[in-house]
């Protein structure tokens, strides 16, 4: 029996740049069966236009068309998909090659479970690691704790009716999440970092964060989810509360190491530019003053040789007994 196929579901808006590294990285993949439905979600960019229209890469199939937005792109390429699991993917992340592998044993295991996550890692301009352990409904409504790229039975998506295509504009993945655990669904998380999450200047996540963007999406997200809420707010204050607590930590951890390594290490690095320049100063006198040597051999060589061009001169010769008669002549004294 064929293990199940998995569909993996790419929107691609003007990421031409990155797509490559991102379906490789489901090329790579150690679970025998896939495909990879692209869609090209109204890309403007010539160069990402290019390279889907002559698109020849394995296991993948290009659908072209206006612009949708993310979730409305995600739909449409799961609309697309024959697979009975589906991962959607952004077109500058990346899969670790044994992600599949890993999130099917689980589904596999327990037939209970509608999805599969994962912890992550970014790369790009920012270096850090997400290592979520809960993605019940409490856990989620304080945050969205499953990545974009978990697995999920097909079954399970089609129930909630795939991503909600209003949510243009941020949190269509924690909207999807939340619907799917309200309805009953369940997921876990594997406790491994099997994603690659890229952070560049123009990402929409933090775009939206260091633009203020941010609020209006999350208080539609609340407003859609209030009932929810208001069941569980003790536990979200609480789970919020502990993550403030917790960023209050590593800002204190940080500032400890910033007092205790950092500023020696600064006020070290001063003191050896310090003794550098000084170094470098007294090197500017000492040749300054080469120089100026250098400067007056020179010119009492220059005299020298004068000297003896006088004394090899005719009128040198001439003007001999004349200089011999001063010479004898009576010094007045005052």
């Amino acid at each position: 029996m064929n293990p199940p196929l998995i569909s993996v579901l790419l929107p691609c808006f003007n990421d031409g740049e990155w797509l490559d590294e991102a379906v490789q990285s489901v090329l790579d993949q150690t679970w025998p069966r896939f495909e990879i439905v692209i869609v090209n979600d109204g890309s403007t960019d010539p160069a990402t236009q290019n390279k889907l229209r002559s698109w020849a890469m394995p296991r993948t199939r290009v659908i072209h068309s206006e612009n949708r937005g993310l979730p409305g792109a995600r739909n449409l390429a799961a609309r697309h998909a024959t697979g009975d699991v589906y991962c959607a993917l952004d077109a500058d992340d990346r899969l670790a090659p044994s992600w599949f592998d890993k999130g099917m044993a689980v589904l596999s295991a327990r037939r209970d479970l509608a999805f599969v996550s994962h912890w992550l890692e970014t790369f790009g301009d920012e270096r850090w690691t997400w290592s979520p352990g809960r993605c019940d409904l409490p856990a989620l409504l304080a945050r969205n704790t499953v990545n974009g790229a978990a697995l999920i039975r097909r079954s399970a998506f089609e129930a909630v009716g795939g991503y909600d295509e209003q949510l243009r504009h941020g949190c269509e993945d924690w909207d999807f999440w939340l619907r799917l655990v309200e309805q009953g669904f369940q997921g876990t998380i594997v406790p491994e970092v099997l994603f690659h999450y890229r952070r560049r200047p123009d990402s929409m996540s933090r775009a939206m964060t260091t633009a203020g963007r941010y609020r209006g999406p999350l208080r539609d997200l609340v407003r859609r989810h209030e009932q929810a809420y208001r069941g569980h707010l003790v536990s979200v204050i609480v789970a919020k509360e502990a993550e403030t607590l917790e960023l209050r930590r590593e800002a204190a951890r940080l500032e400890r190491d910033r007092l205790l390594t950092l500023e020696p290490g600064l006020e070290r690095a001063r003191e050896e530019l310090d003794a550098t320049r000084a170094k470098a100063a007294r090197a500017r006198v000492e040749q300054q003053a080469g120089e100026e040597r250098e400067r007056l051999r020179w010119e009492v060589g220059e005299l020298r040789r004068e000297v003896e061009d006088l004394r090899r001169s005719w009128s040198w010769r001439v003007t001999a007994p004349l200089r011999w008669l001063y010479a004898r002549l009576p010094r007045t004294g005052a």
